[in-house]
């Protein structure tokens, strides 16, 4: 087994950071820039920042954020929201990103990740799934997990990694910030579908829950937000917990 990524997620809206339940009933959750390097500090081993504005001036205030956060940060960070065109991927990578993630546009668009794995590279390109359930299956949701696309998320993983998709950011709209688990039926679908890293986006909620996507799930990588900035937790906590449990993790 690679070693397990944990993954703090950065919801930013008029530059500051958000969070929700579901996607809806939006709080504030702090400053950005300042959260960038608490979590770098305490063991992050990337750090994710969505722009769930998504309009071209939150998009200009999250590049301002991402610029100041790569010169103080030291870890991998992954940028997506309102990223619609190839130039707008090289702009976030210019600005101090290491991988885009892109959700709306590539449902909208598919080639859209084509071009941007020839231009920069699979390792560049992470597809962002807001799945729902629907009966038996899930469905890739857009515009904030607000319209249904119709398409089915197992199948739209599989095309996105065909087109050129490295890496798969899964999130449960059911389970988002319920903290009552991540969705491990989602996840097992999914990453038994695509050769290319899952992670866990949606649900963590206790200790127990991040050992169950790694082993009932078979997440790559764990994202959370809510637990890390309400200080319920931390990711020392979190990896020591997943030692004792005999999961790899990164130091």
């Amino acid at each position: 087994m690679n070693a397990i990524r944990i993954i703090p997620c950065l919801d930013v809206d008029a530059g500051r950071v958000v969070k929700g339940v579901k996607f809806a009933g939006i709080r504030d959750a702090g400053d950005p820039v300042t959260l960038a390097e608490r979590y770098n500090a305490g063991g992050a081993d990337e750090i994710t920042f969505l722009d769930i504005g998504a309009t071209h001036r939150s998009r200009a205030i999250l590049r301002d954020i991402v610029e100041a956060v790569s010169r103080r940060v030291f870890v991998p960070l992954t940028v997506g929201g309102g990223i619609r065109t190839a130039g707008d991927m090289q702009d976030i990578l210019r600005a101090g990103a290491d991988k885009v993630s892109v959700c709306s546009a590539a449902l909208c668009d598919p080639a859209l990740l084509t071009e941007g794995a020839r231009r920069f590279g699979s390792q560049c390109i992470v597809l962002s799934i807001d799945a729902k359930r629907h009966g038996d299956s899930w469905h890739a949701y857009k515009g904030g997990g607000r319209t249904d696309s119709g398409r089915d998320a197992v199948a739209w993983a599989v095309e996105a990694v065909e087109r050129g998709a490295g890496e798969i950011l899964l999130n449960s709209i059911d389970a988002d910030g319920t903290q009552a688990g991540y969705d491990l039926d989602l996840l097992r679908r999914v990453g038994a579908a695509v050769p290319v890293p899952v992670i866990a986006s949606g649900g963590a909620g206790k200790l127990e829950h991040f050992a169950a996507a790694v082993r009932d799930g078979k997440a790559d990588a764990l994202l959370l937000a809510s637990l890390l900035h309400d200080g319920v937790m931390t990711i020392r906590q979190i990896k020591e917990y997943l030692r004792n449990e005999e999961v790899t993790v990164r130091c």
